[in-house]
């Protein structure tokens, strides 16, 4: 690939060595030249150690300590270590497609920033657990993200260097993705989807796995929706929504390819109603602290 442009990959990192370590033999088999690419570890201070995140590097990366806390932060600081021309984002629990640079890069010639698509792996596709296959109906609809809602996950960005320091790097306690995404495309960036560039995700396992992942983005999507007029009735109005929204969702449940038995489809919707339901609680605890602090202050 003559005159590849040179590509700075940046993996933030925090307590997942084994994942680390998977991420990074993926890069490794990159068709992308492998001179025309380098990769950056950004450990958001895991309390591992950084000579433990070291040797998981073993060599084939940079390896960046980001002290303050957050993925975005540890992006940020990844980037400010870069030296190419443009950036590619993934997580360290991710595993890239050996296409995944080349085709990411193919895609820039006509947009200034892609994301790619997501695939959501598990452990025995014949028999996921319910929370399993639920996130293989519902998790990472990435193309969707990109071509109706504006915004990739940063588990698959690339963009170009220069847009990216206009923009300005990501935020922490909001949801970085969709904030970011909105900043570059209201500075009149164009996002596009890169089919080809395709990474895939561990489905989480476990409903305390889930419930993790779900009290993280239900606070930073709270966070960022304070941030709109009327921020607060959305707020409510969304936290109205979710249950309902289950109902909505029952046949992609039932009905998805992506399940391949009855005991799967039933366990990806009892999860379903189970995650809607406690969202919904959790997103009126979130406005009742906010009045709680109001009354406070």
């Amino acid at each position: 690939m003559a005159g590849a442009p040179f590509v700075t990959v940046v993996v933030p990192h925090f307590q997942d060595l084994e994942g680390l370590k998977v991420c990074l033999s993926a890069l490794e088999r990159q068709t992308y030249p492998a001179d025309r690419f380098e990769i950056i570890v950004a450990d958001n201070n895991s309390p591992v150690g950084e000579a433990e995140v070291a040797r998981a590097v073993a060599g084939r990366a940079k390896l960046v300590r980001v002290v303050e806390p957050g993925a975005g932060m540890a992006r940020n600081g990844g980037v400010a270590r870069a030296t190419g021309e443009l950036l590619a984002f993934t997580d360290s629990d991710c595993i890239p497609d050996p296409a995944w640079l080349a085709a990411g890069v193919a895609a820039l010639a006509d947009h200034d920033f892609v994301g790619g698509a997501m695939r959501v792996s598990v452990t025995d596709p014949s028999s996921p657990s319910p929370v399993e296959a639920f996130e293989l109906v519902f998790a990472f609809h990435n193309k969707a993200y990109v071509r109706s809602k504006g915004f990739t996950v940063t588990a698959n960005l690339i963009c170009r260097r220069d847009m990216f320091e206009k923009t300005g790097g990501f935020r922490s306690q909001v949801s970085e993705d969709v904030e970011w995404c909105r900043r570059a495309t209201a500075a009149g960036f164009r996002l596009g989807y890169a089919a080809g560039a395709i990474v895939t995700h561990p489905a989480r396992r476990s409903w305390p796995e889930l419930e993790r992942k779900l009290v993280r983005l239900t606070s930073e999507t709270y966070a960022l929706m304070l941030e709109q007029p009327f921020g607060k009735l959305r707020w409510l109005l969304y936290a109205l929504a979710l249950p309902p929204s289950a109902i909505v969702h029952t046949p992609l449940a039932l009905l998805s390819p992506a399940l391949r038995t009855s005991d799967a489809r039933w366990g990806a919707l009892r999860t379903l109603y189970k995650s809607r339901l406690w969202r919904s609680r959790e997103c009126f605890g979130l406005l009742g602290q906010s009045r709680s602090t109001s009354r406070q202050a």
